[in-house]
């Protein structure tokens, strides 16, 4: 697939792109209160590890602290409600359908 199409898809269902400093070879897609990185490759754009929650500028991983689901970046802790989680869900479905061309 052509990256490039793919993003201009991407853009088009609404999710913001963004180039940052803090990951020089990949973009930043958000949608929401969500974010996923991507990274071009020969096969089109992929993703980088696994969407997670939008914090300032960076991006918060879903881990567990203390027992407890939390979104997590540096010493910054959000915690992962049942509403997160599922928008998080809709947002990387909704992504992985414009990668995969299906959406």
């Amino acid at each position: 697939m052509d990256s490039t199409a793919q993003l201009q898809k991407i853009y088009l269902a609404d999710f913001e792109i963004e180039t940052r400093d803090r990951y020089p070879s990949a973009v930043v897609v958000l949608k929401g209160n969500c974010a996923a990185l991507l990274q071009a490759t020969p096969n089109g754009l992929s993703m980088i590890g696994t969407p997670g929650w939008r914090m300032g500028e960076l991006m918060g991983v879903l881990t567990e602290v203390s027992g407890k689901k939390v979104f997590q970046a540096k010493s910054e802790i959000v915690e992962a409600t049942p509403e997160r989680l599922a928008e998080l869900q809709r947002f990387r479905q909704e992504l992985e359908s414009h990668l995969a061309g299906t959406a």
